[in-house]
């Protein structure tokens, strides 16, 4: 299967201009946008709270656009297409991961705050996710989870 949006010619601008209009439209009261050579970031204000996306961007200079398909030597402009490219797909399914999720929430399928929870930021910066998947993987790698199902005979 590939991934959503693959050889997408909407350009990266257009998305993040798309972002900022929808988590605008959807009551955010401030917005960022930064980027950085391996990743981007998009941070808002709703609802009384900050949520921050990182969005992880390859180098340019990753092995993945050192060859074509059929392993052929890709020239340095053919190596930025298809850097580009993937930028483009990456921008493309961040604007459709916040648009599924302010539309969830506009629609009363699910709160704010349980949509946009991993992505809050806390006062020392880090996000909710940032916290809780430590002791999310303590608990998977020390066998303490409870049986999918009950044994049998018991409720």
């Amino acid at each position: 299967m590939g991934k959503f949006a693959q050889g997408t010619p909407v350009k990266v601008e257009k998305s993040r201009a798309e972002i900022e209009r929808m988590i605008v439209r959807y009551g955010a009261t401030s917005t960022a946008f930064m980027n950085g050579p391996d990743r981007a970031m998009i941070v808002f204000e709703a609802k009384d709270r900050r949520v921050m996306f990182r969005l992880p961007l390859t180098s340019q200079d990753d092995k993945r656009y050192l060859r074509d398909g059929r392993n052929h030597l890709r020239s340095q402009a053919e190596r930025m297409r298809a850097w580009e490219a993937d930028c483009r797909q990456r921008w493309r399914a961040l604007a459709l991961v916040i648009k599924a999720k302010l539309e969830a929430v506009e629609s009363g399928i699910t709160s704010f705050e349980d949509e946009f929870m991993p992505y809050i930021v806390m006062p020392d910066g880090k996000t909710v996710a940032d916290h809780v998947k430590p002791t999310i993987a303590r608990v998977y790698d020390g066998g303490h989870m409870l049986p999918l199902l009950p044994a049998p005979g018991t409720n």
